[in-house]
Order: C-alpha cells, then structure tokens, then sequence
C-alpha cells in the first residue's frame, strides 16, 4: 500500500506560500505558508497534520488492540499536540478520553501503551511520545 500527497511552494521562505493536495483530495491544494506555520496564520502546517495522523492511528490500534482483548470502546476521543522547537519536533503528545464498558484499568493501560508503541506513525516519529488518558465505563 502506497499513499500520496504532493507540497506545492512558490516564493521565498517568509514571503511564499504554498499548498497540499492528498491522493484521497481530503486535502485539496490547502493552503500553507509561514505565517499559518510559525505564527496564527490561515492555513494548516506540516506539524498540525503530524498531530493530526498520530492521534488517528493511535486510536485506530487501540481501537483494535480493544477488540481483540474482547472489548468494544463506546468512544475513543484522542487529542494529538505535537511540540516543536528549534526548528526540530521534540515530543508528540496524546491525550485520550476513553469509554470503555467493563474493562479493567491495569487491562487498559497495557492496550493504550501497546498502541503508543507500535501504532505506524509512532514506530514513523523520532520523538519522545507521551500518553495521558481517563477512562470511564
């Protein structure tokens, strides 16, 4: 399995902008510049969107992990943050709200951490990742 996306940039670093386009056309030439990048500019950035593929795979896995332990998750609601500075992503942080009918805490615990470690974009990240949760039943 292959997926694609391709960066468009025209102009210099401060002064240019750009946009992406994904293969699925979820993103459709979505603007990004430095401004939206570094400072509160409208936009998305590379680091939002690493953010926003860490939290979906981590709950995707642990979605799985649950249910080959026998349980269903009522919801899994996953916040990615993604940490950078000088220039270089210094921790990928989730913080997950899970719902989850009849599952022990020490059971859970081991599931989440299992997907913290080896969700793909996890095993992907040369970073320190961090993991907060609550869980209700």
């Amino acid at each position: 399995m292959e997926r694609k996306a391709t960066a468009l940039w025209r102009g210099g670093g401060k002064e240019g902008k750009g946009h992406l386009t994904t293969q699925s056309k979820v993103l459709d030439q979505t603007n990004y510049s430095y401004k939206s990048r570094f400072e509160e500019g409208e936009g998305t950035n590379p680091e939002e969107l690493i953010a926003a593929a860490h939290a979906g795979c981590f709950t995707m896995k642990l979605t799985f992990n649950l249910q080959e332990a026998g349980f269903t998750a009522n919801s899994l609601e996953t916040c990615g943050s993604v940490q950078l500075e000088d220039g270089k992503v210094v921790s990928s942080n989730l913080k997950l709200a899970a719902k989850v009918d009849g599952i022990k805490e020490e059971e859970f615990s081991k599931l989440a951490e299992d997907a913290k470690q080896n969700c793909p974009i996890s095993l992907l990240l040369d970073t320190r990742i961090n993991l907060e949760y609550t869980l209700s039943n």
